[in-house]
């Protein structure tokens, strides 16, 4: 995935969930924030910080936050990519989703399912149907990445759709997206969210493939790089 335009920029504040104040040389600027998760570790006041300008007339800003720099690290903060590269790295072989067997000869966006709509569905020649449920990660502690950063009911409800999917004969795969590279591996965030671990816990229990991928990020794209390990 790759971005256009993009600038340097300080971050200043965040007022709200949906906007930052960032600062280009000495203009103020405002930029919509594409993650509506806390980042709270990410977003510190001084932080170098890279937009995306993109003016429009629909919109109220000229610039999206697209990634954060965390000590030497660069982190994409934006939730609609991991959505995309996913897509890119299933398409480009990059991902390998356990189980599948054939050539992919179908694969969409935005499949209903039960009450839920998952983000990916995959036809192979074999025969088989699979569902994807993506998710980013942004979240990172001595390079140990976890997910969620915010409880999610939604994402939670998502895991135990997925169950029934399984049972009812497709394959299933939860993969998490990590916005960023050289990580160490990947667990649920049991503190902020036992909910969904307890959810993640059963879904792997039930045969649910739980997958995870680190990115490479630079300031102008982020392209799944290699797996990760999973600790349930």
């Amino acid at each position: 995935m790759k971005y256009h335009n993009i600038v340097q920029a300080t971050f200043l504040e965040r007022p709200n969930r949906f906007i930052a104040h960032c600062k280009i040389d000495d203009e103020v600027v405002i930029a919509h924030v594409k993650n509506t998760g806390r980042c709270k570790e990410l977003l510190i006041t001084g932080s170098t910080v890279y937009l995306q300008h993109n003016p429009s007339p629909k919109r109220k800003t000229d610039y999206s936050l697209i990634t954060v720099k965390k000590t030497d690290s660069l982190i994409n903060i934006d939730s609609q990519a991991p959505n995309v590269v996913a897509l890119e790295g299933i398409k480009g072989r990059l991902i390998t989703l356990p189980g599948l067997i054939g050539e992919t000869i179908l694969l969409k966006r935005e499949v209903t399912y039960g009450q839920s709509r998952f983000d990916l569905y995959l036809q192979t020649a074999s025969g088989q149907e699979a569902f994807i449920e993506v998710k980013g990660v942004t979240l990172e502690d001595k390079g140990v990445v976890k997910f969620p950063d915010a409880p999610t009911k939604r994402g939670t409800k998502h895991i135990y759709e997925l169950i029934e999917a399984k049972k009812a004969g497709y394959e299933v795969y939860i993969l998490f997206v990590i916005q960023m590279a050289t990580v160490t591996c990947f667990t649920p965030n049991q503190e902020t969210d036992p909910e969904f671990s307890k959810a993640l816990k059963m879904a792997q229990e039930a045969g649910v493939n739980i997958v995870a991928y680190e990115c490479l990020v630079t300031p102008e794209s982020m392209e799944i790089s290699k797996p990760v390990t999973v600790k349930i």
